[in-house]
């Protein structure tokens, strides 16, 4: 029932996408670069073009291009890690360290884990004249993906739990979005290992999933899990898909961390990915039986 109610969303959205047409010269990587660079002083465009991103494949709402960029792994059984930032527009440093974690894999990658980056999630929130939380449709992007089974529905929690607070306001349905549709896909071609998304600004590392023993720290952030609200990224993939997910909420939205602080992060990010990161037997089974989709 989850999956066919799934399944009709998606081939509406598909159907709708035949008559898209795009509002924003920012439907290829040059136009959200250049609008990125004009919006956030840590990220330049020439550092945006420069990092080489794939043929967009995905848009917003208001039809801007995805920004997405995967670094191959040398074996096909070596652990993949979905790395979003931006899911929330008015968290800059979310892009920006997102950014700086992704010129340092570029310098650096090894070859010994598949990473997919997508910087940017939420392109119409972050590049409104006010940058806001939700998207174009004034959605909460990490509350409109299918609760999981025992939650409660997510419309009808932000209705008496939430206060109706616009900010967190999840849609009328789950996966509403072409944002999140799109996330949705991405797990169900990518099977990643572990799913990483960058916030701010708790100053906290969250983690969703019990499969893998979480870091008990990132570089000055520390573990402090708070739980799982309907809805949510966590909520959905772990809770349905048993794919852990780590939050990584930076200590403040408007300010950047500094530069050694970042750099730590990633340090044990990518030390906790080596030693506890390992594709399951069923992952890598799906994986073998899939058919070519474009990400390779």
């Amino acid at each position: 029932m989850f999956c066919s109610s799934i399944g009709r969303r998606l081939a509406v959205a598909a159907l709708l996408t035949l008559t898209w047409q795009p509002l924003y010269a920012d439907n290829t990587v040059a136009g959200v670069c250049a609008a990125v660079g004009k919006k956030l002083s840590s990220v330049s465009e020439k550092e945006c073009l420069a990092l080489g991103f794939a043929q967009p494949r995905f848009f917003s709402v208001n039809g801007r291009a995805m920004l997405e960029k995967r670094f191959l792994a040398e074996e096909s059984d070596a652990p993949r890690v979905l790395f979003i930032g931006g899911i929330h527009g008015d968290e800059y440093s979310s892009v920006s360290v997102t950014f700086k974690w992704l010129n340092t894999i570029s310098a650096h990658h090894s070859g010994r884990y598949d990473w997919l980056f997508f910087p940017l999630v939420n392109p119409d929130g972050l590049l409104r004249k006010k940058s806001t939380r939700v998207n174009a449709h004034n959605v909460d992007l990490n509350r409109n993906f299918e609760p999981a089974k025992g939650f409660p529905n997510a419309l009808k929690h932000w209705k008496t739990r939430a206060k109706k607070r616009a900010r967190y306001y999840p849609g009328e349905t789950p996966l509403s979005e072409p944002e999140t549709q799109m996330l949705f896909q991405l797990i169900e071609e990518y099977h990643p290992d572990v799913i990483v998304s960058v916030h701010a600004p708790h100053g906290i590392l969250d983690f969703d999933g019990a499969s893998v023993k979480p870091p008990r720290r990132l570089g000055p952030l520390y573990l402090r899990q708070l739980g799982t609200y309907p809805g949510s990224l966590g909520n959905y993939a772990w809770f349905t898909k048993k794919i852990p997910v780590m939050t990584i909420e930076l200590p403040y939205a408007g300010i950047m961390p500094k530069p050694k602080d970042i750099d730590r992060m990633w340090n044990d990010l990518v030390r906790w990915v080596d030693r506890k990161v390992k594709p399951s037997a069923a992952t890598l089974a799906a994986r073998s039986k899939q058919k070519p989709t474009g990400l390779e």
